[in-house]
C-alpha cells in the first residue's frame, strides 16, 4: 500500500527554519539601524539643501532679499524646522506681515544641526539678495557665508554656502580634504 504524503512540516523542520530566520534577522538588525540613520540624515540634508536653493531662486525671481530661518523662536534651533520668507519689516524673524514662501516641519529625532556663519548674529539665518548672492539681513551688499553641519550618530554632512551664494554638500568622512576647508570655500 502506498501512503499519501501530506504537504505539512514536522515540528523539527519548523523549529530549524525559525532558528535560521532568527539568526539572519539578528545579524541584519544592526545594519538596518545604520541604514535607517543614513537615510534620515540624507532626507534632512536634501530638504535643507532644497530650501536653500528655493531661497536663492526666489530672491533672484523677486529681485530682492529672501530669507531662510529656523522656526525656533530664538532663531537658532534648526531641528524645529525652517521657513523661507520675505522679511518685509526687516525684523530677521517670521512675523504676521511677512510673506511665507515655504515651511518645513521638525527633523527626525537625534539629528543635530549646527550653523556657523561669517557674520555673527544672535540668530542663524540665510539671506539672498536679488543677484542670488548670500548676504546679511541688514545689508544686501554685505556677503554672509558659512556652513550648516548635520549629524546623526556617526554620520555627518556639511552644507557649505560660499560668498557667492553657491551651495554644496560634502561628507567629511568620505572626502576629508574637500570638506575640511573654511566655511565659505
Amino acid at each position: 500500500m502506498k501512503r499519501a504524503r501530506r504537504g505539512a512540516f514536522t515540528l523539527v523542520e519548523l523549529m530549524v527554519v525559525l532558528s535560521i530566520a532568527a539568526i539572519l534577522l539578528a545579524a541584519g538588525v544592526p545594519g538596518f539601524g545604520d541604514m535607517l540613520a543614513r537615510q534620515q540624515l540624507r532626507t534632512t540634508v536634501v530638504d535643507l539643501f532644497a530650501a536653500i536653493s528655493l531661497t536663492r531662486s526666489q530672491a533672484i525671481a523677486r529681485g530682492g532679499r529672501v530669507m531662510l530661518m529656523p522656526l525656533d523662536p530664538a532663531g537658532i534651533d534648526w531641528r524645529r524646522g525652517w521657513a523661507v520668507f520675505v522679511d518685509r519689516n526687516a525684523s530677521i524673524s517670521l512675523d504676521p506681515g511677512d510673506e511665507l514662501i515655504f515651511r518645513q516641519g521638525p527633523v527626525a529625532d537625534g539629528i543635530a544641526i549646527d550653523a556657523v556663519f561669517s557674520s555673527p548674529h544672535p540668530s542663524a539665518y540665510l539671506a539672498y539678495n536679488g543677484a542670488g548672492r548670500s548676504c546679511s539681513a541688514g545689508n544686501s551688499m554685505a556677503a554672509r557665508w558659512g556652513s550648516l553641519s548635520l549629524t546623526l550618530g556617526k554620520q555627518t554632512r556639511h552644507i557649505k554656502i560660499n560668498m557667492l551664494g553657491r551651495v554644496r554638500v560634502c561628507d567629511p568622512q568620505a572626502e576629508p580634504l574637500a570638506c575640511a576647508g573654511p566655511a565659505g570655500d
